[in-house]
């Protein structure tokens, strides 16, 4: 592992998700131009449903009415809300980052994968990637069900990534009702709640910075807080 620093943001209140797209956007168009450090910006959206370029109308039921927006990224619907951790990962992939080579975006989104699986096993959870399904699973103990815990789209702009990984921390688990969650229905999914955990934020946001550092080969930045202007209301 280099001792290589990469900027790692915060942002302490809920951020709308069309603030939060016009900023990876023009982060990534910085980071391009080399006018702006590669980040990653953990934060926490308002309970809303994306759609991926896979996304298929009949899979959005949203009995909620929660607002819906088209991510531009990778995969189908997904939700997000408070007590799910969002982390955005901005990289220049036209470089390597510790063992993942340059221009190989399989590779990258198997860091992600193995980011986040290095992360839950710091709360003794055993996260797992199958074939054809897209993001992080783990086997519930009690039922014997596998459940999905983390969910990961990418979109990448001229080599610079942008989107990310979702962690279910405490999320309203009834909320991922309103979607078929990334068009996969034989399957349910899960939280650190409804495995039995009372993980607070601030330690899985510890725990990802531990587990980024042996998968990228970077050491994350002291958070630095990002504060997102709100639409008026």
């Amino acid at each position: 592992m280099t001792k290589e620093q990469i900027l790692w943001e915060i942002s302490k209140k809920l951020v709308p998700y069309p603030q939060a797209l016009s900023r990876m956007e023009s982060m990534a168009r910085s980071i391009r131009a080399e006018e702006a450090a590669e980040r990653v910006w953990l934060l926490e959206h308002p309970p809303l449903y994306t759609s991926g370029t896979s996304a298929k109308a009949e899979d959005l039921f949203n009995p909620a009415h929660y607002p819906t927006y088209h991510a531009g990224r990778g995969g189908q619907w997904t939700y997000h809300g408070p007590g799910q951790r969002t982390a955005y990962v901005m990289l220049d992939l036209q470089r390597p980052h510790g063992p993942i080579p340059a221009r190989d975006l399989r590779a990258y989104v198997h860091a992600l994968e193995s980011w986040v699986i290095g992360a839950l096993a710091h709360f003794g959870i055993h996260g797992e990637v199958r074939e054809g399904r897209v993001g992080v699973w783990v086997t519930d103990p009690k039922t014997g069900n596998e459940e999905k815990i983390a969910a990961i789209g990418v979109r990448v702009s001229r080599w610079v990534s942008w989107h990310g990984v979702a962690i279910n921390l405490d999320p309203n688990m009834a909320d991922f009702e309103g979607i078929v969650p990334c068009g996969i229905r034989e399957y349910g999914v899960t939280s650190f709640r409804k495995l039995g955990l009372s993980t607070t934020m601030q330690e899985l946001d510890h725990a990802l910075a531990q587990s980024w550092a042996s998968t990228f080969g970077s050491m994350p930045s002291p958070l630095q807080e990002v504060a997102v202007i709100q639409d008026p209301d």
